[in-house]
């Protein structure tokens, strides 16, 4: 029975934990060092994917652990390259696992297109509104392929912008694609009659990132129990994450870094499933900025039963077909390891990672401080840099962690006596 529960994952080395994910996923280990060799993607491929090609670029690939979504358990691929944000998504998720894990829910994956008619005749949105039937089938003879998958045009709907201006939403259920290109597609094939309908011209025609046909909900309850850690009371935890949550609400300001939490988690799965990150982020700081200011994209609330309660609610458009999935093997394994059957299955997948980011760093801020845990981990980079290998790395990383000096300086002094046998090599993983 698959579990995302692989407790003391994190001590092993490399080779033992491709070894255990090997087994989860029912594949051989070298099935995992061939699909990630060469960071998943041939310089030759790399070539002809993009222009100006002079190498590759390579991310840390981790897994996720812990998650349950409605009632099953997932691993969740992460390609990130900041410290503390698997650690964290994966500690959280354990903390909301304790209340039964995440419930979520996702729309169907409908994306809009665009056309922007200018010069429009008075009566233009009515003219265009009675071709609806006429319009569709424009729009679905262009996408024949999507249409015998289930897919198609849903609709449309004319916004009128004032001064000639008229903004035509055609929508588009993609299925199981991210839907940029399709939707593209149906901007194009129809802008030209829109155009003779509003007796105007066509400005644009393309798709607009906030899909907000396209959302993801996510709740999740945390039993007050599962709250408490390292001398910090449940209730103190509690409402320090409620106020944290109140305080993002109110301030514009704490509210985007409030969401940068959330996107922490959200985008290194994003990445490693090869989607478009870039279409999230606009997609996700659109709809957070769609009220009279500002707003969080997750919240936090005291439940009835005196625990945690949390809501997560944002537009997410994702694919598991098309794109670098066809051509990046890193790509193709995330998927394999989250095991999804759907966009949609994958888009509330990721909507409980950007959940368990936000609780994460909310827990540290209403306790600790953000910097504690962030900076247990960042000293291994820095060991590394100071020139820390193999087994040098944790030992020096967790001196200049324990000392308060996570410095280049401090490593490279700690590695100094660590090799000249005046500093112990015994020495705990900085977790």
């Amino acid at each position: 029975m698959r579990t995302s529960r692989l407790p003391g994952f994190y001590k092993l080395s490399v080779t033992e934990r491709r070894e255990i994910a090997a087994s989860a996923l029912g594949v051989p280990p070298e099935a995992l060092e061939k699909a990630l060799a060469a960071g998943g993607l041939e310089l030759a491929t790399a070539d002809k994917t993009v222009e100006n090609v002079i190498g590759t670029y390579a991310l840390p690939f981790s897994v996720g652990l812990n998650v349950r979504l409605n009632g099953r358990d997932y691993l969740v691929p992460m390609v990130v390259e900041e410290p503390s944000v698997v650690a964290a998504a994966s500690n959280a998720a354990k903390i909301i696992r304790a209340g039964d894990g995440f419930q979520a829910e996702a729309d169907e994956p409908v994306m809009t297109a665009q056309v922007h008619l200018s010069d429009a005749a008075e009566d233009a949105p009515a003219r265009i509104e009675a071709a609806t039937p006429e319009l569709v089938a424009l729009a679905d003879a262009a996408i024949p392929g999507l249409v015998r998958r289930g897919g198609g045009t849903r609709g449309l709907e004319v916004r009128d912008l004032g001064d000639g201006l008229l903004a035509v939403h055609v929508h588009v259920d993609c299925r199981d694609a991210m839907g940029a290109n399709l939707v593209n597609t149906v901007a194009e094939a129809v802008a030209p009659r829109l155009a003779e309908l509003s007796g105007g011209s066509v400005a644009l025609r393309i798709l607009t990132n906030l899909c907000d046909r396209r959302l993801v909900r996510v709740r999740a309850h945390v039993p007050l129990e599962a709250l408490a850690f390292g001398g910090h009371a449940a209730e103190a935890v509690r409402d320090g994450i409620v106020r944290a949550s109140h305080i993002a609400e109110r301030d514009p300001y704490r509210a985007a870094t409030h969401n940068k939490g959330v996107m922490n988690g959200v985008d290194a799965a994003v990445v490693a499933t090869g989607n478009d990150w870039r279409s999230v982020e606009a997609a996700a700081h659109a709809w957070a900025g769609r009220g009279a200011s500002y707003a969080p994209l997750c919240t936090w609330r005291r439940g009835d039963d005196g625990g945690l309660v949390g809501f997560l609610e944002m537009p997410l458009a994702l694919g598991i077909v098309g794109g670098p999935t066809r051509v990046h093997r890193g790509a193709q394994l995330a998927l394999q390891i989250a095991d999804v059957a759907s966009a949609q299955e994958l888009a509330m997948l990721i909507g409980c990672v950007g959940m368990a980011s936000n609780l994460a760093a909310l827990r540290a801020l209403a306790t600790d401080g953000i910097q504690r845990g962030h900076m247990r981990l960042h000293a291994r980079s820095v060991a590394i840099a100071a020139g820390a290998r193999g087994g040098e790395v944790e030992t020096v990383a967790a001196r200049i962690h324990g000392a308060g000096d996570v410095t280049r300086a401090a490593a490279e002094h700690a590695l100094g006596e660590l090799r000249e046998g005046t500093l112990s090599s015994e020495s705990h993983p900085a977790r």
